[in-house]
């Protein structure tokens, strides 16, 4: 039987390749740099990635929609934090990421940085919404400080 090309990319690659295209671009690798240490207001991205509110959410949009990444609205904040619907695959390769992010210097700049706001109280990171907020925040400091 011959197989044809939409057969091929619709059973085998459609998932797969969304999700790769959410990891090729520098700033959206960047974001779940960030979003792997915990939720964070689209702002705290913003602030760290130091780039415009509308680029931010561009790349924020483009992780939703290839299913990396999940929001939620409180007010006029939007927060975002990693989807918890991946397969093990997934998990896998969020756990390389994790590594190599590591032994990358950008990324850890953005980590330290990150780390500064915490402790000027920048934006929400300190000031989360009445949900969990004293826990996600010390979630987020806590991973912080073992990266």
């Amino acid at each position: 039987m011959k197989r044809t090309k939409k057969s091929w990319d619709a059973e085998n690659t459609g998932t797969l390749e969304v999700f790769f295209k959410g990891l090729a671009d520098v700033s959206r690798l960047r974001i779940l740099n960030l979003l792997l240490h915990g939720e964070l207001c689209g702002c705290d991205i913003q602030y760290v990635l130091d780039a415009s509110q509308s680029n931010v959410s561009r790349h924020l949009t483009y992780l939703k929609n290839s299913g990396l990444v999940l929001d939620r609205r409180s007010g006029y904040r939007v927060y975002y934090r990693l989807t918890t619907r991946i397969s093990a695959d997934h998990k896998l390769l969020f756990d390389y990421l994790e590594r190599a992010f590591r032994r990358e210097r950008l990324f850890a700049d953005d980590l330290k940085t990150l780390k500064d706001a915490i402790k000027e109280g920048a934006c929400s990171v300190s000031n989360r919404p009445a949900i969990s907020s004293n826990q996600a925040k010390q979630q987020t400091a806590e991973k912080l400080a073992y990266s």
